[in-house]
């Protein structure tokens, strides 16, 4: 964990010298192939530089330089909270290094929650809850701690509720 709260960040503006408008944080399984690339389609088309996962980034057990760097590097972080986010430990690796280059060079977040409700991201409640019983099992307290932090804080923060059902 200490790469992900350590992880440095050159700062030549309030954020650093980027390399992408916005960083697409979601988990593929739930919204991959319906919300997050009708979001990611929509962005490109407008212009903007949009990094989104690529599964190749990811060598073994720890997150990977290449996806670090992009975080640090974009202006704008869109978490795309759905309802089994919290099952995903990429998913809140992601979250945790975007709350710190947040608190630490100023970049937006801009949350979205996708059939979930936002007090159930921020007190881990609902379909976040049981992941969370699981990772207590299998992870160190300090990074389930880090990760619960990082819900609870971004949970608060003003965003988007949609429904996945919902026309538009």
């Amino acid at each position: 964990m200490e790469e992900l709260t350590g992880a440095s960040s050159s700062s030549a503006s309030s954020y650093g010298p980027s390399n992408f408008d916005v960083f697409l944080n979601f988990r593929g399984e739930d919204t991959r192939n319906n919300f997050t690339s009708f979001l990611h389609r929509a962005l490109k088309n407008s212009g903007i530089h949009v990094f989104i996962d690529n599964e190749k980034l990811w060598t073994g057990e720890a997150i990977g330089p290449a996806l670090l760097r992009a975080i640090e590097g974009s202006k704008i972080m869109i978490p795309v909270f759905s309802m089994g986010y919290a099952s995903s430990k990429w998913c809140l690796l992601e979250l945790s290094q975007i709350l710190h280059c947040h608190r630490s060079n100023g970049q937006m977040i801009l949350p979205i929650f996708l059939d979930v409700e936002p007090s159930h991201v921020r007190h881990q409640t609902g379909s976040f809850e049981g992941p969370f019983r699981k990772h207590e099992k299998h992870f160190e307290p300090h990074i389930v701690k880090s990760w619960r932090e990082a819900l609870r804080v971004v949970g608060n923060l003003k965003g988007w509720v949609l429904k996945a059902d919902a026309n538009g």
